[in-house]
């Protein structure tokens, strides 16, 4: 199905329409992605509105849409209302997750429709990826793997965490990234315990655990991995943990098929975590959906009631966190196949002692 019939598939009457205000719906359904703009769906029609900065980009790509610009003398709310009195529609779906509150309270004051908050159902349509979408993953991916492999290259003692963090993101872009899918995390020694840890002037030293959690763009979609790390050794202990995690991610991934609830995923993974003894040093959920968010639907934590489906897109990342020594996180991101699923990351699970 084509990406603008699945917006049109939501659209229970004539009167219906749907108002993308999100950087990633707007993509979605015009297929090309702009900083700014606003886009009107219909059944009657569709309209596509941007500014004088993205106006010629817009008429030269973006297909099955209207697209015409504003300015001092046509506003968004202008140029929306004409769409609506045009097409005929007088209920509004919104992206309510992506409004400010001004925002909400300019469109409820100036449209002419009635607005009813659609967020759920307008994201939840890129849950199944499509296979060009697939493939664009892949090569993020790909992308990932091989910036790691060659971060893997610089790092020495003394460096500091802000420092290793320009390291990757030049491997990153060096290698084909079209921009970060998120603010890498890089941290080191007792920071590792950190699950989201900001890089800091703490410098890289012998026997220290470094962990990297990155990702970046391509044509619009994310890549997303971490690994963990050994600089000179790794003492008994940190070995330890390192395979309990090992372990839980392969059980994760064991689990990972269609028909299954993404917490029944979570729960293959946590299990191995919890009967070693480290189950309240786990917190996070096991994996979230990625596509042209880092985080998006559908997501295989505690409380991912969704049965899976092949297309489907999770991130495989459990890990465990001991306060004040040091922590451990391995993320892959996999695809639900019609029979399993695919791992897509395909970097050294192993521990890598530098």
């Amino acid at each position: 199905m084509k990406n603008m019939e699945k917006y049109l598939a939501l659209l229970e009457k004539e009167q219906d329409g749907l108002l993308l205000t999100s950087r990633y719906s707007r993509f979605y359904a015009a297929e090309f992605d702009i900083a700014e703009g606003v886009a009107i769906v219909s059944k009657a029609g569709r309209r596509y509105f941007t500014d004088s900065r993205y106006i010629e980009s817009a008429e030269n790509n973006i297909q099955d849409f209207e697209v015409l610009v504003v300015d001092r003398e046509h506003s968004y709310f202008q140029r929306i209302n004409q769409a609506l009195e045009d097409f005929g529609v007088t209920t509004l779906g919104y992206e309510e997750n992506y409004l400010t509150m001004s925002e909400y309270l300019g469109y409820e004051k100036h449209l002419h429709a009635a607005l009813t908050p659609r967020n759920h159902d307008i994201s939840s349509l890129r849950a199944v990826k499509e296979p060009w979408e697939l493939d664009r993953m892949r090569k993020a991916q790909d992308i990932t793997d091989a910036a790691f492999t060659e971060v893997l290259t610089k790092i020495h003692a003394g460096m500091t965490e802000k420092q290793l963090c320009a390291e990757l993101i030049y491997c990153l872009l060096k290698n084909g990234g079209e921009g970060l899918s998120f603010d890498p995390i890089v941290v080191s020694g007792p920071n590792t315990s950190l699950p989201h840890g900001v890089p800091g002037e703490r410098k890289l030293q012998d026997g220290d655990f470094i962990t990297m959690d990155f990702g970046v763009l391509y044509q619009g979609y994310c890549s997303d991995m971490t690994r963990t790390v050994a600089l000179g050794h790794a003492t008994e202990e940190m070995r330890k943990i390192y395979g309990i995690v090992a372990q839980a991610q392969a059980a994760g991934i064991a689990a990972t098929r269609p028909g299954v609830k993404g917490k029944e995923v979570d729960a293959a993974a946590r299990k191995v975590i919890t009967d070693a003894g480290y189950g309240p040093y786990f917190g996070h959920g096991y994996g979230h959906g990625v596509g042209l968010e880092i985080h998006e639907n559908p997501g295989c934590n505690a409380g991912g009631e969704t049965t899976m489906q092949a297309g489907m897109v999770c991130s495989a990342e459990p890990g465990i966190y001991l306060p004040g020594k040091f922590g451990v996180r391995i993320e892959d991101v996999v695809i639900f196949t019609e029979d399993g699923c695919e791992d897509i990351t395909h970097s050294p699970k192993e521990l890598i002692i530098l």
